[in-house]
């Protein structure tokens, strides 16, 4: 990933946020023929006896549980949205067009979880995107036994130890003022993603610019 330091996002509170906001990360790997493999599914942060850790599952037998099984190493990509952004919106239009976007990428080992753990994910996961409605028919308590009983051993949890977050958070940082503010009118009148980095943008301006306080 780039590495330029006015991209990167130092608060620890906005990167996790983040990682909240955008749970459908890209989990990539490496099998045993030195192969990259990679899913998406949603992935939770959670603190474990004061570590913290990410949690998820998927089907077992797949391309990514054997190379998982065989090399622990991930990394794990969230990604929020994105735009163009056209020179032309530059106080100096002759200049090269970009794109921005915010991303983060953990690097950790992944370890599978007993039943026990497989059960706790799925109830959690469920809980989470049924906002918390206990009465829902599909979080995972008020399943059919007979449905997981047959689901369960088709499918396996894991834990990531994490062991390095780095950030892109690209949002025009580098651009002067008059460039700067140029970029988030003309994101406002484009579509979601552009009027969300526009947003983003606007949050972070007196950062970018400290004399603007």
């Amino acid at each position: 990933m780039y590495d330029l330091p006015y991209h990167k996002e130092q608060d620890p509170k906005v990167v996790r946020d983040f990682i909240g906001r955008y749970p459908l990360a890209t989990l990539i790997g490496c099998d045993a023929k030195q192969s990259p493999v990679a899913t998406q599914i949603p992935v939770f942060i959670e603190e474990v006896e004061g570590r913290e850790v990410l949690r998820g599952h998927f089907m077992r037998k797949t391309d990514h549980h054997r190379a998982f099984e065989y090399n622990q190493n991930v990394l794990v990509v969230f990604s929020g949205h994105n735009c163009y952004v056209s020179g032309t919106w530059y106080s100096n239009p002759s200049t090269a067009s970009t794109w921005n976007y915010m991303s983060v990428h953990v690097k950790g080992t992944l370890r599978f979880l007993d039943k026990a753990g497989l059960v706790d994910v799925l109830r959690k996961t469920t809980l989470h995107f049924e906002d918390g409605n206990l009465e829902s028919q599909t979080i995972f308590d008020n399943l059919p036994p007979q449905y997981t009983e047959k689901l369960l051993p088709a499918i396996v949890a894991f834990e990531i130890e994490i062991s390095e977050i780095d950030t892109v958070f690209k949002l025009s940082q580098e651009r002067d003022y008059e460039s700067y503010e140029n970029i988030i009118g003309m994101l406002k009148q484009r579509d979601h993603d552009g009027q969300v980095i526009a947003s983003e943008m606007e949050k972070r301006a007196t950062l970018v610019f400290p004399d603007l306080e």
